[in-house]
């Protein structure tokens, strides 16, 4: 088990640790967007089934004491709606990305991605409180971006950025929210198999880099100026939908 170079070379654990304390600082200081900076980089090197499957354990289980603090604080009438919703429709995004065409589908992820940054940058806010209704339909468009691509956090990243809510709970809505939709995800991944001894390798040598860059970032949050809080997640968002953008493939993968 703790035999980790059998799976990795020491450069290709260098490579990861990097990233993955990067990866963890984002996380830690936005609650979001490990997920955007890690798998793109971390595949190009690593079988993508094992760079899923122990990046997904990783951070549910390191990111659990971000979770303690965020639901004290998190408003709970909107997120238990929309990680239902999530849960339900990534069945939804999983058949239309097995029966669809995945070049047209990757188009319309890029425009609705790109689309949510624009309304963001543009100034606009929810002002209004949100209804269960809203909050499920805004989880259900994320089910379905996260079946067809794993692209799930845009939607409610800019559903709670663009209500009147400070970051503070911005941020503890959204850890609550991919702590929760997760646990569907690791059942599914343990179904079929993806947790590999060559996972467990992983685990092993990329917790502690994880792990302090989670803790560098949610330091950083407490002493940050909350104008750059949106900046960073719209940067974010702004990494999700350039990645995701069928014309670059070229370059990006």
């Amino acid at each position: 088990m703790f035999d980790i170079f059998s799976s990795f070379s020491p450069g290709t654990l260098k490579f990861l640790g990097a990233v993955l304390f990067v990866a963890g600082t984002v996380r830690g200081f936005a609650g979001f967007g490990a997920g955007m900076i890690f798998m793109p980089m971390a595949t190009a090197i690593v079988y993508p089934p094992t760079a899923a499957a122990g990046f997904l354990f990783l951070d549910f289980a390191i990111a659990m004491p971000l979770v303690v603090r965020a639901v004290r604080i998190c408003d709970w009438n909107t997120v238990i709606p929309a990680v239902a919703a999530s849960v339900i429709f990534v069945h939804t995004g999983t058949w239309f990305l097995a029966n669809g065409d995945v070049l047209m589908l990757r188009w319309v992820i890029f425009a609705i991605v790109a689309g949510l940054l624009a309304l963001l940058v543009s100034g606009w806010r929810y002002h209004s409180k949100p209804t269960r209704a809203v909050s499920f339909g805004v989880g259900a468009v994320a089910g379905v971006l996260g079946g067809i691509s794993q692209v799930s956090g845009p939607p409610v990243v800019a559903f709670w950025l663009s209500s009147a809510k400070e970051p503070a709970i911005v941020r503890a809505n959204l850890i609550v929210f991919f702590a929760l939709a997760s646990i569907g995800t690791i059942l599914a991944y343990w179904l079929n198999g993806f947790f590999t001894l060559e996972v467990g390798h992983f685990l092993v040598a990329g917790i502690p880099a994880y792990a302090l860059g989670l803790f560098v970032g949610s330091k950083s949050f407490g002493k940050a100026d909350p104008k750059y809080y949106r900046l960073i997640a719209y940067s974010l968002i702004a990494i999700a939908a350039i990645t995701s953008m069928p014309a670059l493939d070229a370059w990006l993968r």
